[in-house]
């Protein structure tokens, strides 16, 4: 199927807005309809007056009215059905299924001498925003963003914005892409928070799902069955159609939705949620123009897209030129895999790939993911391509996750498996290898709070969504029966909620100064700073310790970490130590040096960073 690479001149502008001088135009996509309607709601909320909307060939219809603005609400209504919010809606201020507002973006901003983030040199921090701080909004984040350029945060990683059912959720289950939640703000508190992001010299990247909607809310099918396609399949059901008849719409859907995160609330990139589930099998992938598109929205400044996929297929971040779809970069996690194997234990689902030896974790370590295109007991298939030409920067690292926290029965963190020298020294590793680290909320302390799964549907499904979770572990026998908590239930979302006083508290301290220490080192030394194929090696020391040699001018570093028992490894007479883990100012209760007489010893979990001179 051939296909135009950008579909801006082919899809006419759809959704409401504002004309200078003109007034509201709606134009809407309701292909094999007859009829469509504006519905204005009155100040009571009541449905007001209709509006006609002509028909003007190829399914799209439009209308406009003389004299409104900003702040006008309004349904619609097809074939005499509804009425429905609009799908391409940019504020939802009652929820996923009241009326649509229009909304302009004037937002006066004081960023215009940001030119986007480093790509080489990130440091991602994931957030949920409905638990990222008592009250939830976007706005109760500002205040805490000094504190995390001050630990070395480079760029915040927005879990998903776009509006959902309810008021609390991870966000996977948007409906209205264009729409960010009214519970967190709307579209004024996401534009504050940008801004002070920018002020504070960090970046913002957004959590964008295109590869399904929520069920809960989902009123694209009133207007078209073209949005979805029974060609291919997702774990969450039918695919959204990119590649059928009508998928130019579809295309500008998420294409318009990129556009506009960037442009108009100056986001520095998306983080491409499941990208192995965008299934396109046309000319022209639809990744590839995601990536052309988000920069060709924002003129002088440098915008990144990321993917997480399961694939480690290099394809993602190669150019387009060369075959590849062009993105900056994507999750490897591998990496976490074989961390949480080796120091954790887990064994059960996706771990049984995996072994955990220092050997295979140096070898993730030195190719930046594990799964070359070695057969995958999982997957029952050959997975992954070779890394050797990919930037280490390109991938993304981390020891936990939204989805690796929060996808286990109890949201319990790493810190809640691991011991605390454990997690020190798992640490260490992730922030002084050569790929793009990611922290999880509260990481950079150890926090204990768990971070559940939750959701805010409507009495059915959110029954359906509780019997399921609790089927989904009920062939564990730690989680028999009703023990795992009930998604819908407030106190669930509610004990989600990150307590930053944690921090400050003696068995949480002395973590936050470790990730200080060790994101200064990272950001400042020499040899960290490169981050080329080449300028970094790993290898193990026996069964149970590995080293990581980063390389650069003036010298070495070694980072030699201990899994369990006892690790002793010899280095040259111009060896010095840079940092301890175990030291007690990072709560470690050691108190015999590491290194004697040129012997680096270590016992159980712990790790150490030697500079070795020219």
């Amino acid at each position: 199927m051939e296909r135009a690479a950008d579909t801006r001149s082919r899809v006419p502008r759809l959704g409401a807005w504002v004309e200078p001088g003109q007034g509201v135009r709606w134009r809407v996509w309701a292909p094999g309809h007859q009829k469509v309607e504006v519905v204005l709601q009155g100040r009571d909320g009541r449905p007001g007056a209709s509006l006609p909307l002509t028909d003007e060939g190829g399914g799209f219809f439009s209308a406009a009215l003389a004299g409104e603005g900003p702040g006008v609400r309004y349904m619609l209504r097809v074939d005499g059905k509804g009425p429905f919010p609009d799908p391409w809606s940019r504020s939802q201020p009652d929820g996923v299924h009241g009326p649509s507002e229009v909304v302009v973006p004037d937002f006066t901003w004081t960023d215009a001498g940001w030119t986007g983030p480093d790509p080489e040199a990130q440091v991602l921090y994931e957030v949920h925003v409905g638990t990222a701080t008592p009250e939830g909004t976007f706005e109760a984040l500002i205040p805490r963003l000094r504190s995390l350029q001050e630990l070395g945060v480079t760029t915040l990683e927005l879990m998903p914005l776009a509006s959902f059912p309810g008021a609390r959720n991870w966000g996977y289950d948007g409906v209205d892409l264009f729409a960010p939640l009214a519970a967190y703000g709307g579209p004024e508190g996401l534009r504050r928070l940008v801004d002070a992001a920018h002020a504070q010299g960090l970046a913002v990247l957004i959590d964008a799902v295109y590869n399904h909607f929520g069920p809960d809310g989902n009123y694209l099918r009133c207007y078209s069955p073209f949005y979805f396609t029974g060609r291919h399949h997702t774990p969450w059901g039918e695919a959204v159609n990119y590649d059928g008849e009508g998928s130019e719409v579809v295309r500008e859907l998420v294409l318009s939705n990129v556009e506009m995160w960037i442009r108009d609330y100056h986001a520095d990139g998306l983080r491409l949620d499941a990208a192995h589930a965008i299934l396109d099998d046309g000319s022209s992938h639809l990744l590839g123009e995601l990536a052309e598109r988000a920069r060709a929205s924002a003129p002088g400044r440098r915008v990144l897209l990321i993917a997480e996929d399961e694939r480690n297929d290099t394809r993602l971040v190669r150019p387009r030129a060369r075959g590849g779809h062009g993105l900056d970069g994507v999750w490897a996690d591998d990496f976490h895999h074989q961390m949480r194997r080796a120091f954790a234990g887990d064994n059960e689902g996706y771990y049984r790939d995996y072994t955990g030896s220092t050997e295979d974790l140096a070898r993730t370590l030195r190719q930046g993911w594990f799964y070359e295109g070695q057969v995958s007991q999982v997957f029952g298939r050959a997975r992954g391509t070779p890394a050797g030409d990919v930037e280490p920067w390109r991938l993304v690292h981390c020891i936990q996750n939204h989805d690796q926290v929060g996808n286990r029965a109890h949201g319990e963190r790493l810190g809640a498996d691991v011991s605390p020298a454990a997690f020190r020294a798992m640490s260490t590793l992730l922030l002084l290898s050569p790929y793009t680290p990611l922290l999880f909320m509260g990481q950079e302390w150890n926090a204990s709070t768990p971070f559940l799964y939750f959701t805010d549907h409507h009495a059915e499904l959110g029954r359906l969504v509780t019997e399921g979770r609790r089927k989904e572990f009920a062939g564990f026998k730690r989680f028999a029966g009703d023990t795992v908590p009930d998604p819908q239930a407030v106190e669930t979302f509610t004990r989600s909620k990150l307590d930053w006083n944690e921090a400050g508290r003696p068995e949480h301290a002395g973590v936050l100064a470790l990730y200080r220490e060790l994101l200064h080192l990272r950001a400042t030394e020499p040899s960290l700073r490169e981050r080329r194929r080449g300028t970094h090696d790993a290898r193990p020391s026996g069964p149970n310790g590995l080293i990581l040699e980063r390389r650069g001018p003036g010298g070495s570093l070694l980072v030699l970490v201990n899994v369990r028992g006892t690790l002793e490894h010899r280095l040259p007479s111009h060896a010095g130590l840079v940092l301890w883990t175990e030291a007690p100012r990072f709560g470690g209760t050691s108190v015999e040096a590491p290194l004697r007489s040129g012997v680096v010893r270590l016992e159980g979990p712990s790790a150490v960073v030697i500079r070795l001179t020219d």
